[in-house]
């Protein structure tokens, strides 16, 4: 592995705050690089874990202003770990009202993991407001693809993982561990809420990278992000992504096959295998589609943020 593109240098927020949506929401945003740069919004995953400072460092901070934000009940957006008023389209909303708060005509879209999903899904509906799209490591919410994580074929992989997984579930709930898990983060007992949340979240920290990552287990674990990432990812996933029908993203690309794109996936990325990714470049060919044969899930991989890296450079000439 040589010549690498890695991130660029740290680099601090100029402006910061708490936006008002509605509905007793407020969304955390913020901004850096260039104010007179080319706006780029980066779109965590989860739904439910934060934005993360290194997200910032995808994006040349002398050509790009670069935005992050957490999404409804998350990081640093108040109140955490609330799931009224929190769905998809709230958030595709958000977006809307955070782009005209901040006076932008267009902005690159740039997503992995939750985040692709939640990309696409704004993209569809405001086509208008994206100049390009940066998609990593897809998920589109599809029954097959929860399936595959939830219910027992990522365990194939990760059997040691999986054991800690479904232990807190009783054999007789295993059938649908989202709806098992999510009955306990939503119900009344506080101790039992913070051990599943605990349980929910490491396994997605265990299994996301190549190589283990323990120090990344041990944050996923953590009480405030942990129960958070679970409630919020549960109440989704229950509820179907809140998309009228499966596969309604793939159902939907030629509202956006106009866009300038790019695809990039981890070829041993358990946690959103690569069957999706390929799905969606059948059905937006017109998208750059890059294949990174020695990466798994994790936006901080070295191929990946390469080819990350290599693809904002790119835009920012456009």
């Amino acid at each position: 592995m040589t010549n690498l593109l890695s991130f660029f240098d740290p680099i601090a927020p100029y402006d910061q705050g708490l936006l008002s949506v509605g509905n007793g929401h407020q969304i955390y945003y913020e901004q850096s690089g260039n104010p007179a740069g080319k706006a780029a919004v980066y779109l965590h995953g989860g739904p439910g874990s934060g934005s993360n400072p290194n997200q910032r460092r995808v994006f040349n901070p002398e050509k790009y202003r670069i935005i992050l934000f957490d999404q409804r009940g998350c990081g640093r957006s108040q109140p955490n770990a609330s799931l009224d008023h929190n769905t998809t389209w709230d958030l595709v909303e958000d977006m809307e009202t955070l782009r005209q708060h901040l006076q932008i005509e267009k902005w690159q879209v740039c997503g992995g993991s939750w985040g692709s999903t939640l990309s696409l899904a704004y993209a569809i509906l405001h086509s208008e407001a994206v100049s390009e799209l940066i998609l990593r490591g897809i998920f589109t919410l599809r029954k097959r693809e929860l399936d595959w994580y939830y219910q027992g074929g990522a365990a194939h992989l990760f059997p040691d993982c999986w054991e800690k997984f479904v232990d807190p579930i009783p054999n007789e709930e295993r059938g649908d561990m989202i709806q098992a898990y999510y009955r306990r983060l939503t119900g009344n007992d506080a101790t039992e809420k913070k051990r599943v949340a605990t349980s929910w979240s490491q396994w997605e920290g265990s299994t996301i990278n190549l190589q283990p990552r323990p120090k990344q287990v041990e944050h996923y674990g953590e009480n405030q992000f942990a129960e958070a990432f679970a409630r919020i990812e549960t109440h989704y996933f229950v509820n179907h992504g809140f998309f009228e029908e499966d596969g309604w993203l793939l159902n939907n690309v030629d509202k956006i096959k106009h866009i300038p794109a790019t695809i990039i996936q981890g070829r041993y990325d358990i946690c959103t295998p690569m069957r999706t990714a390929w799905d969606l470049h059948l059905a937006f060919p017109e998208a750059d589609f890059y294949i990174i044969d020695d990466a798994a899930h994790a936006f901080d991989e070295p191929g990946i943020t390469d080819r990350l890296i290599k693809t904002t450079n790119r835009y920012a000439r456009f």
